[in-house]
């Protein structure tokens, strides 16, 4: 770990400026902190706002910036007005993606690179955000470094990086089955049912939404610890959401399961 450290320290300071697409995930603080360590003022955060943004995510992602000292800015993107996107197949990132680099390499001007905290891990994966990071010239420095998902929260530990320990948090676009038309009432739904599981103390969870109906997934200590009161709990709190019928998976939640059926190689 100490020489992959070392070697995305150097990495980060060859770039001599650098704009961080930065969501206050694990990922993406560690190349804001080791960007601020190497590069001072000559880095800067950027978080991207959308109905997509779960809440809270923002308010996380600006506590991190202030504990890490990077300079921190918001950016609002407008995905739902790119019909690739609203269409939800399974590019659907490839134009979430490309809204995005589009708004943070204008920001970004001339001189200053583009950076995003996909990590080595993320290459095994369906990820069709990784060709519009190439389309728009941006660096990956985990990947560069050979960084996975292990590593980086052990290099965060090591930095004091308050997002450490926090559970991954994609966009509230993928609990949504590849097909079903985003928008902005959906993504409300979700984010109103996930808030409803968080507030009665769930941390790992995922919310898949299926028209009327929605599927809850817990991590697997929280589902090994639940009981039917629990379970009561859930399923009242996601129809309070606006939910019509919802089902609290047996299995425990795995983090981009809609991909399983892809293949990854395509995505990159």
């Amino acid at each position: 770990m100490a020489a992959q450290l070392d070697d995305l320290r150097r990495r980060v300071r060859a770039l001599g400026t650098v704009v961080v697409a930065f969501s206050g995930g694990v990922d993406s603080s560690v190349v804001a902190a080791v960007a601020a360590e190497q590069l001072g003022p000559r880095a800067r955060a950027v978080t991207a706002v959308s109905p997509a943004l779960a809440t809270g995510e923002l308010d996380g992602a600006r506590h991190v910036a202030r504990v890490l000292g990077i300079a921190h800015e918001v950016v609002d993107t407008a995905e739902l007005e790119r019909p690739g996107y609203r269409r939800n197949d399974r590019d659907r990132c490839y134009h979430c993606k490309s809204e995005l680099y589009d708004r943070l390499g204008a920001l970004a001007g001339d001189g200053a690179v583009v950076v995003s905290g996909a990590n080595a891990d993320d290459l095994g994966d369906w990820r069709p955000g990784l060709r519009a990071a190439a389309e728009h010239g941006v660096r990956h420095p985990l990947v560069e470094a050979g960084v996975g998902k292990e590593a980086v929260r052990a290099i965060a530990r090591l930095l004091g990086v308050p997002s450490a320990e926090k559970p991954a948090s994609p966009c509230l676009a993928s609990r949504l089955p590849y097909g079903t038309e985003v928008s902005v009432d959906v993504l409300a739904l979700v984010d109103r049912a996930e808030s409803a599981l968080k507030a009665l103390g769930h941390r790992l969870l995922r919310v898949r939404h299926l028209g009327p109906a929605a599927r809850v997934e817990l991590g697997d200590d929280e589902l090994a610890a639940l009981d039917d009161d629990g379970r009561a709990r859930i399923r009242a709190a996601v129809r309070g959401a606006g939910y019509d019928e919802v089902v609290v998976d047996d299995r425990p939640l795995r983090s981009g399961s809609l991909n399983l059926v892809l293949t990854p190689v395509e995505g990159r």
